[in-house]
């Protein structure tokens, strides 16, 4: 870094002191602005390292939930693929005694007077508890859900 100093006296050495000064306190300035930068720079990636340990730790739990959440779902599905074929076999049954009684019908000459009881649905009326005086047990896994 060699600068040429031009002294606005014309010849006297009385200016070089000055621009000594002015360059040394420049030099201490700038070095100190430097360490500031570089202090900053530090505070900056330390921060940002911080945000990463803590983003990746949320990341983690988000997928453990999500793994719980998938798994959950598999375990219902696969729940309601089982009443889905209740379901049906119920329907088959259903239509099978219909076509049973509609050929006693025919047989008997259409007068078939046969007493069916009324079948209480829990689905169709939840709000009706068909047996109220059945205890209702608890089990410990019903809370894990």
């Amino acid at each position: 870094m060699a600068s040429v100093y031009r002294n606005s006296s014309s010849g006297s050495e009385g200016g070089e002191p000055v621009m000594d000064e002015r360059k040394r306190k420049r030099m201490l300035s700038n070095r100190e602005s430097a360490r500031r930068s570089r202090m900053r720079k530090q505070k900056q990636l330390e921060d940002l390292t911080e945000e990463v340990k803590r983003l990746e730790a949320s990341n983690k739990q988000l997928i453990e939930a999500i793994k719980m959440k998938e798994e959950s779902y598999a375990e219902i599905e696969s729940s309601n693929g089982v009443i889905r074929a209740q379901i049906t076999e119920l329907g088959d049954r259903l239509k099978f005694l219909n076509s049973i009684l509609e050929i006693a019908e025919v047989v008997s000459g259409g007068e078939l007077s046969v007493d069916l009881p009324e079948i209480l649905d829990p689905l169709m009326k939840p709000w009706q508890i068909p047996y109220p005086f059945q205890p209702i047990m608890a089990s410990a896994d019903m809370f894990l859900h």
